[in-house]
């Protein structure tokens, strides 16, 4: 155990630690984040929705933490597995209720149905004609809002186009 306690300079100062400690704990938080994001599965990596995004956020603070020896080593990589078993529980039951997931990942808007933009949520989101457009231009290759059957402004923030059926 002492071994180990040198190795990562377990109890010193973040200022005391020496570049060989510095570099295993790096060694040791990135295995540990690998296995964290297997725990917190594919969706986690694609930031699908902004809940996606705390996730992503909080690890890499916390664990920086624990590289840097501003927050004691092993209960800060305690604190990434809690934030990720905490995303998977919220992710089941928002699985489960459709108005819980609503609540914690947001819900997607229709910004144009038959051509015609809704203004108002478009203003909403400030997302202009130029915005709108260009993402159809991008993804759908369609140049104007009338070759629009729906446009909907994603939980991911993404805008999905489907064109005007021509048939």
């Amino acid at each position: 155990m002492d071994f180990l306690t040198a190795l990562l300079g377990l109890g010193s100062e973040p200022k005391d630690l020496k570049l060989l400690q510095v570099c295993v704990r790096g060694v040791v938080v990135f295995f540990a984040a690998l296995v964290m994001v297997r725990v917190a599965h594919k969706r986690f990596l694609a930031r699908m929705t902004a809940f996606d995004t705390v996730l992503g956020f909080m690890l890499g603070s916390s664990l920086a933490r624990a590289i840097n020896g501003s927050a004691p080593f092993f209960p800060t990589l305690v604190v990434g597995f809690v934030l990720v078993f905490l995303h998977r529980l919220l992710s089941a039951a928002a699985f489960h209720s459709e108005r819980f997931g609503s609540l914690i990942k947001g819900h997607a808007d229709i910004l144009v149905r038959g051509g015609k933009a809704d203004e108002k949520k478009m203003r909403t989101h400030k997302i202009s004609t130029h915005d709108l457009l260009e993402e159809a231009r991008l993804h759908a290759q369609i140049a104007e809002l009338k070759e629009i059957q729906t446009a909907t402004l994603e939980r991911n923030g993404n805008i999905s186009v489907i064109p005007v059926d021509d048939k």
